[in-house]
This record gives C-alpha cells, structure tokens and sequence, in this order.
C-alpha cells in the first residue's frame, strides 16, 4: 500500500472512531493522488466534527480553559463544522510531498454566519510533536486541539472560514523533516493549503467571499508575513495580515542569540533550524558532529519533530534542557557574553543557556561569532541601520539572510502584536525593529501612514481613545494571576506559550473585522 495513503486511512479512521464524523456530505467523493502543489486528496475532505453555536459554546463552558477562552473570543455567533485537508505541497529543497490541516466554516441562520464569508489563513507556532493536528479539536490532550480550539472560537465562530496547516513534517506528512523557519517552502505550504481548502469551499456548501486575511502566532507570525510577502510578489490580493510575535528578523535575533542572549526554548528552536536549513542549502555543516557536542550529534538531524514528548527526550540526554553554549567562552574577547550580565533584568534569563552539558560547540559558536563580528547586522550588538548584514559568510548566518524578512513593504494593512517582555521570541530585535523599519520615514522599508499598525500587549492603555484597551487590561489581568499562583518564574515559562497567543488573536480579529468594515 502506498505509505501516504496508508497513513491517511489510519488517520481518518481514529477520528471517525473518536468522534463519530464523516463527509455526510450527499454525492460522490473525490480522489485526487497526483501530490501536485495545492491538490486536494478528498473532495469533499472529512468532516471532523459539526457544532451548533449553543453546542459549542456548552463544550467551551464544560472546562476551565474553555471558560477562559470564552470569555476572550465571545459567545459563539455561529456554529462551526471543522473538516480535515490533505493536500500536496513540497519540502524545503523542493521535493514533492503531502500535508494536512484544518478547513473550520462557520454554519447556522444567524447573519454573518452564511453566504460568502472572509476566510483567515493561519499559521501554527512551534510544537515538536509530530502528531499535531489542528483539525482534531474533539479530545482535549490531543496535539494542536487546542490552538485548533482557539481558532474555531476566535475565528469561525464569528463568521470567518478558518484555514489552518498543520504544516509539512507533522501529522500525516510522509516528509521526513520539517522546514522550519524556511520562509520558501513555509508560505509555499501555507498557499497550497489554501489552494486545496478552496477545492473544498464549494462541495461543503461554503463559499469564499475574496477577502483574504493572513495570520499567525511565533513561528507562525514569521510564516504569515512570509506568506504576505509571497502573495503580494504573485500579484494575490491579500485584504490583511496580523503576524504576532514571530521571529521575523532572523539574522539580528540569531546574532543576539550567539552573542549571549539566549532565548527560553533554545535548545529545541537549534536543532529544528539546523536540519531545516541543511536540508534546504546542504552547506551548515559536512556533519552534525561539526555543530553539536557529541553527546548530542548522533540522530539530531532526526530528532524534531517527534513522537516522543520533550520532556522524555531530555530525561533520555538527547537534548539539554537549556544550556545551548558552553560556560567556557570560545575565545577570551567573548568571556563578558559567556554568559552576559546586561541588562541584570535579563541575566538570569541568559545564564540558562549557558552550562557544561551544552549543545552547540564552542568551536560552532566562535565561528559565527567571528563572522557576525566581520559583517555586522545592522541591529545586533549595536543598532545602527537596522537592515540585514550585507555580506554575511558563515553558512547559518546566510540562512538566516535568506529568510528575513526585513526585505519588503506590505502594501495591505499589518499589525503586528507581541509583548514586550517575551524570553522566547525577543520583541526588540523582531517587532520592534520591524516596527522601527516601516514606520521611521527615514528608512528605505517606510510604509505610507495607516498601513502599519503595532500592539505590545504588556503596556500601559492610551486611555480612551486606545483601541486596544480591552485587550491590554485583560493581559495585564491575566499575567497577574499568573504571577499570583506560581510567582515571576511562571510568567516567564507562560509568557510566550500561553499568556500572549489569546490577547494576539483577539486583537487581530478586531483589527481584520475593522479593515473589513472600512471596505478594505
């Protein structure tokens, strides 16, 4: 049996197991096998699941986080069935391969709810757990329900068509890797979702109404601006886009990384870059060895994403926890950054990368550090233009080049949202300077006023006239219970996972419903 199909009958038959669904759709179903990009396996695609809006808005009020998550996206004005896509895309260097995600359409009489709807086109954050599946909202501890819970509340079931990958790598996908941060291949993958979900509109009884929102969440924030950029050099019409807390900078936030300032979550983001962009340019290392200690190197390139949990892999010693570099500075001039102390808000954040069990060798990191040296990033260590290295060298700098995106002017509207105080996507080196890059009219990137829209979550309201007041004070709210229940150290281990994401979307929704109106 073909293995990509073979996979997705097992997958189809769990959930059908698990929550009773099926096309039930009336009519014959289609069987497209070609791979080819944007190609929809089965038209029409498995239905998951179908709530009404009082069913949904019980299941959501069943549980804590649901009562959370319904306080923040609203009652459900619409219901929403959630359909399973596969689809064919391709790898990082291009090879042909297959992918699935979430196709969620909202459903009822209610208005707003039917006819031809705007759809979101959203992008997932970093999960190392291969078997993430967005459209599997039916068990709560499964893998990507709940973002995939998320966006049916925020999204679909306020009158939105949902399309959300699950990306190629994870789920069913017979790719043996994931193309992690590469800009290419992820908005390629993010179109050819859309391609297939568009298949589908017409045989579920949906209809797409032409108004095409991008949106994305840390890694996702980079993929949705990757993927604005993309549609925009096509010639697509893209209405807007709200990238959140992405790592849109490359180059200046992995000087700042290799420099000392190393994020939370290090250890996992190295090794899934690293074989992302091997597989993509072939030239980071001759062998994994050249980049990693050697309690680490073996396996590495296959190590994320897993079916393993995190945790295990580290009990098992096929990861560091946190230290990503060794205590030992790789030469005397960098012994001040191994670790730094400035500012002392952030030292203890930055020693956590630092130790004797370390992951990326010294030898790596002095060869980065020389060349980041010889051909500076004009943000990182010192902000002078802002703009990418011109001339980098070393082959994981030029990587990073290759997938800034301090490269572009959006010509639709953008916000971008984060918050200031983030230990795993750093807001000055990406947002920020996105921010300072587009907006400062001395800078070749400036955007015309109106175009450019900024929330940092984590400040003070404006006041009345602040439209994103609501959304602040509810932040605000929500970080000091954090810091009520498990002090300083659990805000900063739920700042970037889960403290932000909600207060993001639910500003980007406000932000596309007001493009909307205005006619955009």
């Amino acid at each position: 049996m073909n293995q990509w199909l073979g996979l997705t009958m097992v997958s189809a038959a769990a959930m059908l197991a698990a929550c009773g669904g099926g096309s039930d759709l009336g009519g014959s179903t289609e069987t497209d096998l070609s791979g080819a990009r944007g190609s929809l396996m089965h038209n029409p695609p498995l239905r998951v699941t179908a709530l009404s809006a009082g069913e949904f808005k019980d299941r959501l009020a069943a549980s804590p986080s649901g009562q959370s998550l319904l306080a923040l996206a609203g009652a459900p004005k619409c219901g929403v069935d959630v359909h399973y896509i596969e689809y064919g895309t391709v790898g990082g260097a291009g090879e042909k391969t297959n992918a699935s995600g979430a196709l969620m359409v909202p459903t009822g009489g209610v208005a707003g709810c039917g006819g031809a709807r705007p759809v979101v086109l959203y992008a997932h954050g970093t999960t190392t757990d291969r078997a993430y599946n967005i459209a599997d909202i039916t068990e709560p501890a499964r893998p990507g329900a709940s973002e995939g819970s998320l966006l049916a509340a925020m999204y679909a079931a306020q009158g939105f068509i949902v399309v959300a990958p699950n990306y190629a790598g994870y789920d069913v996908s017979k790719l043996g890797y994931h193309p992690y941060l590469n800009a290419d291949q992820q908005s390629k993958d993010m179109l050819d979702a859309l391609a297939a979900a568009r298949k589908a509109l017409p045989r579920i009884g949906s209809q797409d109404g032409g108004k095409l929102l991008v949106a994305g969440y840390s890694q996702g924030g980079h993929v949705a601006m990757a993927t604005h950029r993309a549609l925009q050099a096509a010639g697509q019409p893209v209405t807007a886009s709200a990238p959140m807390s992405g790592p849109y900078a490359l180059g200046a936030f992995g000087d700042a990384v290799y420099y000392g300032n190393v994020n939370l979550g290090a250890t996992v983001f190295t090794p899934l870059l690293a074989a992302s962009y091997q597989k993509a340019y072939g030239n980071l290392y001759a062998q994994p060895s050249d980049m990693f200690e050697a309690a680490y190197a073996t396996g590495i390139e296959q190590l994320l994403p897993s079916a393993t949990p995190l945790a295990t892999l580290v009990a098992q010693g096929k990861l560091p926890q946190t230290q990503l570099f060794s205590s030992t500075p790789p030469a005397p001039a960098f012994a001040a950054i191994t670790p730094p102390t400035q500012p002392p808000a952030l030292a203890p954040l930055f020693a956590l990368g630092f130790g004797s069990n370390n992951l990326v060798k010294n030898s790596a990191r002095l060869a980065y550090l020389q060349d980041a040296a010889a051909n500076p990033d004009g943000a990182v260590p010192n902000a002078t233009t802002g703009a990418q290295a011109a001339a980098p060298q070393h082959p994981l700098r030029k990587a990073f080049k290759a997938n800034d995106l301090r490269n572009w002017k959006p010509q639709r509207p953008v916000l971008l949202c984060g918050g200031n105080a983030d230990p795993t996507v750093f807001y000055g080196a990406n947002t920020a300077l996105m921010q300072n890059l587009w907006s400062n009219p001395a800078s070749p990137l400036a955007l015309p006023a109106g175009l450019l829209t900024v929330l940092d979550v984590d400040s003070a309201s404006a006041g009345a006239a602040d439209p994103f007041a609501a959304v602040k004070a509810g932040f605000a709210q929500a970080k000091a219970g954090a810091a009520a229940q498990g002090g300083a150290n659990a805000v900063v281990q739920a700042y970037h996972g889960s403290l932000v994401p909600p207060f993001c979307n639910v500003a980007a929704r406000a932000f596309f419903q007001q493009v909307l109106a205005s006619g955009g």
